[in-house]
């Protein structure tokens, strides 16, 4: 730290960014585009937080800035979305607050709730692509149901899910608003009562479509096939496959989660849907996947991807597996579909018992009587029912052939 002075900083006008120290540095653009700018990392992202010009920042108050920032840091919040929400409460002080600056208000304050970036960012495009081109200038307090139905009168039939979440996001934002103080009233984006008089239930217009799966008695001859494609994308979706997990799970896998000598991988809650760390036992087949995986590592950090993109530091697209199988020429099939594939074989081919393979695949108990007696993971069950899996997958077996396996206490 400290690496600047203020007689240094008048002779810095060459473009390029020179560090102070613990993340502050001078971003230059040209002898009269200077300004400060505070790098940092929270729950494993980079972020650049603007600071202000050198004309209207000195380089000690840059330090202070940053110094204060870094302290957020430590407790685990976004200094970022912290001043976007104070600006945006000092607007809606003032009464200038619009939806669109609303909305970013309700992001920021709620991002560290929501489990994933990828969450996040489904916010952020569904509300500026629908919302903000109808209601973003609007003040948050002028919005009415008018306007909540023009901007989902458009899509309700055509993209009756997306709609629906949309009209949902709209509400909370619009809640938030009223929370604040920002607006009063009744919310016109609430569905009971009101939006269900104006349009139709989602389950009217849209059948629930299932992810394409592959039948569980050609996985053994889709595996054989799957052997021969190389490339991240072939083995994070064989590693998909031995496991049964979600696709984000599988892209997200870091090293660190790894423990090859035990033979268990451990989903940490916040990535899990559940919100709940998973541990997942794995089979020699799996962690010979991983093997294969690990002369990529000259491409990570330690405790990097396992399975790693093209760009540094970033996991394989969401897409990857998805454009494996249409070059394999069964774009009739999702990468989510294998993990019905390996519950239709459970159900069909096994004896294991129902809770034994819903573990496997990480779902939540519906009913709360049984999930408050079952406290466990039936880990050792679940690692010989991978196993048998992992044989299974790896057995081509002639049509019409039907292999049941024991059945587990």
């Amino acid at each position: 730290m400290g690496k600047l002075n203020a007689a240094r900083l008048r002779t810095l006008t060459k473009r390029g960014a020179y560090g102070d120290g613990a993340g502050l540095y001078l971003q230059v653009r040209g002898a009269e585009q200077r300004s400060w700018r505070y790098r940092f990392k929270l729950h494993g992202e980079p972020h650049l937080m603007g600071l202000g010009t050198v004309a209207d920042v000195s380089l000690a108050e840059a330090r202070d800035a940053a110094a204060a920032a870094r302290k957020l840091v430590r407790q685990g919040i976004d200094p970022i979305a912290r001043r976007r929400a104070e600006r945006a409460d000092a607007a809606g002080r003032a009464g200038l607050n619009t939806f669109a600056e609303v909305a970013d208000a309700y992001i920021a304050a709620h991002a560290a709730s929501w489990r994933n970036a990828k969450h996040r960012q489904q916010w952020r495009n569904t509300l500026d692509t629908y919302a903000r081109p109808v209601l973003g200038n609007f003040g948050v307090a002028m919005v009415d149901t008018g306007g909540v139905m023009r901007v989902l009168e458009p899509i309700w039939r055509e993209k009756p899910e997306t709609a629906s979440r949309l009209r949902g996001r709209i509400e909370s934002v619009l809640d938030y608003a009223t929370a604040r103080g920002w607006r009063t009233g009744d919310n016109p984006a609430r569905w009971r009562g009101h939006m269900d008089n104006l349009l139709p239930s989602r389950a009217k217009i849209a059948r629930v479509e299932h992810h394409a799966a592959l039948p569980w008695r050609e996985i053994g001859a889709f595996m054989a096939d799957l052997s021969k494609q190389e490339g991240v994308g072939a083995l994070a979706l064989r590693y998909a496959v031995l496991t049964a997990a979600r696709t984000g799970e599988v892209i997200g896998a870091r090293w660190s989660e790894i423990d090859m000598p035990a033979g268990v991988w451990t989903v940490p809650a916040e990535r899990m849907k559940a919100g709940r760390e998973h541990r997942v036992p794995l089979s020699d087949a799996a962690l010979a996947v991983l093997r294969q995986a690990t002369t990529l590592a000259a491409k990570q950090d330690p405790g990097g991807f396992v399975f790693p993109g093209g760009k540094a530091s970033k996991p394989l697209s969401s897409m990857a597996m998805l454009m494996l199988l249409r070059r394999m020429e069964r774009g009739d099939l999702t990468a989510h579909g294998f993990r019905s594939t390996f519950r239709d074989w459970c159900a069909e081919s096994t004896n294991y018992p129902r809770e034994i393979a819903e573990a496997a695949l990480a779902h939540t108990l519906r009913d709360k009587t049984e999930a408050a007696y079952q406290r466990g993971d039936l880990m050792e069950k679940r690692r010989r029912l991978m196993a048998e899996w992992a044989a299974f997958c790896a057995r081509p077996a002639p049509a019409g052939e039907v292999v049941t396996l024991r059945a587990e206490a």
